[in-house]
């Protein structure tokens, strides 16, 4: 220990914020993550994320509980031995595909949203880029790649069995610290060594030491960078958790469970057990906030017509909020819906079949009916942004109606992807306050639809663009599937072997 803390007794750098990103188009810089690249310094929330979304609960709460004695190691034995508790508690016997998945789906959001603008601003003018890190690098690759454009990453090896599953242990040399990281730096380059190393605590100081220019990131408060700024924005991604999960909010978020389960309980009893026209005074009573706009056309038996309300897709509860917001209840139907959600369901929900005519003739037989609500996007998207509408419903009916809806919760995500699908609507009701806001916006002239020779696309293309500026998000040109592919590697149809556990 005593020639490992001689080792990097260095000169101190330069901050960041002296370093010019000027022609740097050619130049190959190497940075670390945490504390560098972003402003947490803290890799705590990212093993949290992989725990409870690669593990279970379980795995998450033994490693809230060991997290001080990782943070003792770290701070007064070595980062290293801190380091390797983390890892220990969070990847033991977890499937390495679990981990990929987190890795994929997860971890990319929350990163995001903590980028160093400094820090960000010379690493993206450089026109190669590394990351060298003390994070497993199974766990941020992904992110690093994609979003950051970087060219590779350097960071700490887990043992995996030839079962596929991690051991909990690291390969040699151990976890990338200090001069580990220096001799990382060095084996990848050779003699070719990075143009500019950046980092922010005294044991980046050695791997620094070997590139020609060299930057501190000092801890202060900074704001993160905007998302749209990155190399590729973070559109879709999964999880439960809407906050970044620091000690604190892990255990207050552990603490909230149970008090949110009870309330999600007595919200959906409540709901369900009273008239439509009373459900708006239920929501008042228990913390949910509606705010309605726009002015919802009448319903068939106040003299109006039967309509199609085209909305765009945050949850799984659209249809059913549109319905309190209308204060009489519409039909909905769905590409794919749990046997549970559809149990329980308040309102009628059809499943489609994905077969063009045969649905086609059955939302016309819906139609007939009464009102009825289609989320055309056939998925949900957190982020501000509306994937691409299918045309089908514009073939069906001139009297359309866009709904613009937006939602906002404190603590749990009510959608997922990897995850059980029928807890989606009892995980928005464990929200203290869910916030939804339901936009009517004016039904659509006879001109913009196929009597008035406009075709099935335009129409639906011209409906995105009109909730898009109604909400203020971007329209897409990505599909149900894109979002599957890239979250899940699959189609995300719920099929029916699938259907009495709700997975998906």
């Amino acid at each position: 220990m005593r020639n490992s803390k001689r080792s990097i007794r260095m000169p101190p750098f330069e901050y960041i914020e002296r370093c010019s990103s000027e022609k740097r188009e050619t130049q190959a810089v190497v940075a670390d993550l945490d504390g560098t690249l972003t402003r947490g310094r803290s890799s705590f929330p990212y093993f949290f994320l992989v725990a409870l979304e690669g593990g279970s609960l379980l795995r998450a709460i033994v490693l809230t509980v060991f997290s001080p004695l990782a943070w003792v190691l770290y701070h007064f034995v070595s980062e290293a031995a801190g380091i390797q508790v983390l890892i220990f508690f969070s990847f033991a016997g977890l499937r390495v595909r679990d981990i990929e998945a987190v890795a994929r789906a997860v971890l990319p959001k929350f990163y995001a949203d903590d980028v160093h603008p400094e820090t960000w601003r010379v690493f993206s003018s450089c026109g190669k880029r590394y990351v060298v890190t003390a994070n497993p690098r199974i766990m941020v690759e992904a992110f690093v790649n994609v979003h950051l454009g970087a060219h590779k990453v350097l960071g700490t090896e887990i043992q995996v069995t030839k079962g596929g599953r991690a051991t909990g242990f690291v390969k040699n040399p151990g976890v990338l610290v200090g001069i580990r990281k220096r001799n990382a730096v060095k084996a990848e380059f050779g003699d070719q060594l990075p143009d500019i190393a950046i980092g922010d605590r005294i044991t980046d100081y050695p791997f620094m030491s070997l590139c020609k220019e060299g930057y501190i990131v000092p801890s202060r408060r900074v704001d993160a960078v905007p998302m749209h700024k990155l190399s590729k924005p973070v559109i879709f991604h999964d999880g439960r958790l809407v906050h970044h999960p620091t000690p604190l909010v892990a255990l207050l978020t552990f603490l909230w469970f149970p008090v949110g389960v009870v309330l999600a309980l007595v919200r959906t009893i409540a709901c369900m057990s009273v008239p439509v026209r009373c459900v708006p005074l239920v929501y008042k009573l228990s913390g949910i906030r509606l705010i309605v706009k726009g002015t919802p056309p009448p319903s068939v038996a106040a003299g109006g017509h039967r309509v199609l309300f085209v909305c765009c897709h945050r949850t799984v509860l659209d249809p059913v909020v549109l319905s309190v917001a209308l204060v009489r209840k519409v039909t909905t139907v769905t590409y794919s819906i749990s046997r549970f959600t559809e149990m329980i369901s308040p309102i009628k929900a059809v499943r489609l079949s994905r077969n063009r005519e045969v649905d086609a003739a059955h939302i016309s037989t819906l139609l007939q009916e009464g009102d009825l609500a289609i989320c055309p996007e056939g998925t949900t998207c957190r982020e501000p942004f509306l994937l691409r509408f299918s045309a089908l419903f514009a073939e069906l009916t001139d009297k359309i109606v866009p709904v613009a809806i937006s939602c906002k919760f404190g603590v749990f995500h009510g959608t997922t992807v990897r995850g059980y699908k029928g807890w989606d609507p009892f995980f928005c009701m464990m929200n203290p306050i869910p916030r939804y806001e339901v936009t009517f916006l004016d039904q659509l002239p006879l001109e913009m639809t196929c009597a008035g020779n406009k075709s099935p696309i335009e129409i639906a293309n011209h409906i995105q663009k009109a909730i898009s500026d109604a909400l203020g998000y971007e329209c897409t040109s990505f599909t149900r599937k894109d979002k599957y592919k890239i979250l899940a590697g699959s189609d995300g149809f719920v099929r029916d072997r699938t259907d009495k556990s709700g997975k998906e």
